[in-house]
């Protein structure tokens, strides 16, 4: 496709739908506002929110216009500095966590919302980590409480916020349980550092795991009595499948909630964890024009990793 100078390449929907709805278009490049920065995009990343928005199952919470550019965690390099934006910010790798627009090859964004990208990251790893991280980071420490010495069971912990909560866990000092459902996730989050992995297709977790501080429970209906089986008095149980009756709780004498709020970590803090080696970034990788595969593999059940959407040639780092 040949992009004319004002244009761009972008993954735009003009109606809810499936992924059929995602088609790859010449769009304008956005102009800076005051406060903002033009990101040449390098890489965005693919998650739950995009295909919501996508199906119109947030259209009540968060209605969009058409046509749409998806996408809200991007990594990239700032091309041009709006209005009350430093210039020296321009030829800067970033990342950061954004309303929308990261399928794209550039994206206007606040200059507040965006963080160096750390070294150590590629632009496809950068482009995963906002979300996921900050997401753990409140779960398991804003929410849960978890402290050094405790024990956590992470349900589904190969994809999504899992990989992240694993690794933090580890990090606190926790002793870290997980589950997975194929041989290849199994070994995917023993690497991650968990100190004992279940394959919870052949095994109830509640046979092999008791007493528990903290559960961060992924799965359906169908495993919240286990879940809730496993806490031990005082527990806490984080779930994103509903909860239990206040009568199960009273009865089991532990505590219920969704995760919610806003973390309390700033983002520079998780970067340095990374540039320490404490979180790593497995990633899955998709050009912008298998957009729909990718959407497809991130609802399949089977993804592993985070998913990204590769923009730009990237080199493999840049600072």
């Amino acid at each position: 496709m040949t992009m004319s100078t004002h244009m761009m390449r972008a993954i735009q929907i003009h109606s809810y739908g499936g992924p059929e709805q995602l088609k790859l278009e010449e769009a304008p490049i956005p102009t800076p506002s005051a406060g903002e920065v033009l990101v040449r995009v390098h890489a965005a990343g693919v998650n739950p929110i995009d295909w919501k928005i996508l199906q119109g199952l947030m259209k009540d919470s968060q209605p969009v216009t058409f046509p749409f550019i998806p996408g809200i965690e991007v990594a990239g390099v700032v091309a041009e500095a709006g209005p009350g934006v430093r210039a020296d910010l321009i030829g800067q790798a970033v990342l950061g966590q954004i309303a929308r627009g990261a399928y794209a090859g550039y994206v206007s964004v606040p200059a507040r919302v965006l963080a160096l990208k750390p070294k150590t990251l590629s632009f496809s790893e950068a482009a995963v980590f906002p979300i996921g991280a900050t997401a753990a980071w409140r779960t398991l420490f804003d929410n849960g409480g978890l402290t050094s010495g405790q024990r956590v069971l992470i349900q589904m912990a190969a994809a999504g916020m899992g990989l992240f909560a694993v690794q933090l866990a580890k990090w606190k000092g926790a002793q870290v349980i997980a589950t997975a459902s194929t041989p290849a996730d199994l070994d995917f989050v023993r690497a991650l550092g968990a100190d004992i992995v279940v394959d919870d297709t052949a095994t109830p977790v509640e046979s092999v795991v008791q007493d528990v501080d903290l559960v961060i429970h992924g799965g359906g209906a169908a495993t919240l009595s286990s879940s809730l089986a496993i806490l031990r008095r005082g527990g806490t149980l984080i779930s994103n499948a509903g909860l239990p009756s206040p009568a199960q709780l009273q009865e089991r004498g532990v505590r219920a909630m969704t995760s919610g709020g806003v973390a309390t970590v700033p983002l520079e803090t998780l970067i340095r964890l990374v540039d320490e080696g404490h979180l790593k970034i497995p990633v899955k990788t998709f050009p912008l024009s298998e957009v729909q595969q990718a959407h497809a593999y991130a609802q399949s059940g089977r993804a592993r990793g985070r998913i990204v959407l590769r923009v730009a040639e990237e080199d493999p780092l840049m600072s």
